[in-house]
């Protein structure tokens, strides 16, 4: 058996249309990572035969349900892998945006608020539709006040990933006069129509869950002090115990919140994917939260 150096050079007669077939069968950041190999590999790893097989198969018929193509034609599959990455595309009729996963190439969409079924949604007291400069959507939905917050909406799982874990976002901005959602959890589902649905509990107060953040770590720092004395407090007060998940900054400046995640294995399953926030047992009034949509992405695993 020769040496390592000796089967790496062995793999450099290889004609580069081989080297770009292996390299297909990679991953994208693989294919990145051997491009800083060699002269040859750069051009391997570069080629449309390697992107092509890390694009969707039914990239082209998705592309046709752009609402405006892109301005320029892209030069390479590379370039329009990295550009579905980075720039999600507006499809049907703008209510949708389509986009990639960079690490996998899989599927991802965000729906519109337009999209879904918002209770009271077109009554201009409780919701106000508006354009915002930053948003993906040519409008985004208000809620004024409502004591009922329901918001439901689907889509088909074919138009997913086949053998990946997803997960569903629930994509919106607070406003400076936000109020009903500081000790208010909502209900959030997401499953199959006419299925078992998973249901999780979370909190759309942002605020909150930053000063939960500041209390976790002042208390480890000894530096936050609920009995009122100079001792370190260890546990949490049974009422300001952590019963949920909050909003995170994502990098659009936006906010989200995991409202449950769902396995599609392909293999001809078929159906609607359902996602709601609900809440409308509390009976308190809310407002202040501006709603862009639900994202759909895979989940990564910690």
């Amino acid at each position: 058996m020769g040496s390592h150096d000796e089967a790496f050079d062995y793999f450099y007669v290889l004609p580069e249309g081989c080297i770009a077939n292996i390299i297909s069968f990679t991953s994208p950041p693989d294919a990145c990572r051997m491009s800083l190999v060699s002269s040859v590999f750069r051009s391997a790893a570069g080629s449309d035969a390697v992107w092509e097989r890390f694009l969707p198969p039914e990239y082209c018929p998705i592309i046709s349900r752009a609402v405006a193509p892109p301005p320029l034609p892209c030069p390479s599959k590379r370039d329009l892998y990295l550009s579905l990455c980075n720039s999600p595309l507006l499809i049907d009729g703008g209510k949708k945006s389509f986009s990639l996963d960079k690490r996998s190439g899989k599927k991802c969409y965000m729906i519109s608020a337009r999209d879904f079924l918002i209770t009271w949604g077109d009554a201009p007291r409780y919701w106000r539709w508006i354009p915002l400069p930053e948003a993906r959507f040519a409008e985004v939905a208000e809620l004024v006040s409502v004591c009922w917050l329901e918001i439901r909406g689907k889509i088909d799982i074919r138009m997913l990933s086949p053998m990946t874990l997803y997960a569903a976002y629930l994509v919106f901005k607070s406003t400076t006069g936000a109020y009903g959602f500081e000790h208010q959890p909502v209900e959030t589902t997401v499953g199959l129509v006419g299925g078992e649905s998973l249901k999780r509990t979370v909190y759309l107060d942002a605020e909150r869950g930053r000063r939960r953040r500041y209390q976790i770590v002042a208390r480890r720092l000894g530096r936050y002090d609920w009995s009122r004395n100079l001792e370190t407090q260890t546990s949490v007060p049974e009422q300001e115990k952590d019963d949920g998940p909050y909003p995170q900054v994502r990098g659009d400046g936006w906010l989200e919140i995991e409202l449950g995640d769902f396995f599609y294995g392909g293999d001809g399953q078929d159906g609607e994917l359902e996602m709601s926030v609900l809440e409308i047992t509390g009976g308190g009034w809310k407002g202040g939260l501006i709603f862009q949509g639900i994202e759909i992405r895979p989940k990564v695993l910690n």
